[in-house]
């Protein structure tokens, strides 16, 4: 198993594999954007466990999904840079707004707005 990293340190070290087309512009936060459908592929994985494996996660299957997590994680990773924004960053406010809805009893419903 490797160290735990920060997730600020997480972007900095994806920066040095990052590259594809546009990169800087409009067209590299839609390439990153579309890279998002990586999460597709860990819903399949998923899925897959009930119609596969009777609903059984196997060490393979957790092991498949991460490398998937992992995939996903980078292109959210560059989409942080292509906004010109941090993980962690993102990953605090996301943390207060959390604790809002929860203080205010909203964290189930929908809207963003809640």
């Amino acid at each position: 198993m490797t160290e735990d990293i920060t997730m600020n340190a997480y972007q900095a070290g994806t920066s040095t594999t990052a590259i594809y087309p546009g990169k800087g512009t409009i067209m590299g936060l839609i390439y990153v954007a579309l890279g998002l459908g990586e999460s597709g592929e860990v819903q399949g994985k998923v899925k897959k466990i009930l119609r596969d494996s009777d609903g059984v996660l196997t060490e393979e299957t957790r092991q498949k999904i991460k490398a998937e997590l992992g995939d996903m994680l980078w292109y959210a990773s560059q989409m942080c840079s292509e906004l010109g924004v941090t993980m962690g960053e993102v990953a605090s406010e996301n943390l207060v707004k959390l604790a809002d809805r929860k203080a205010r009893d909203v964290l189930k419903g929908d809207g963003d707005k809640r």
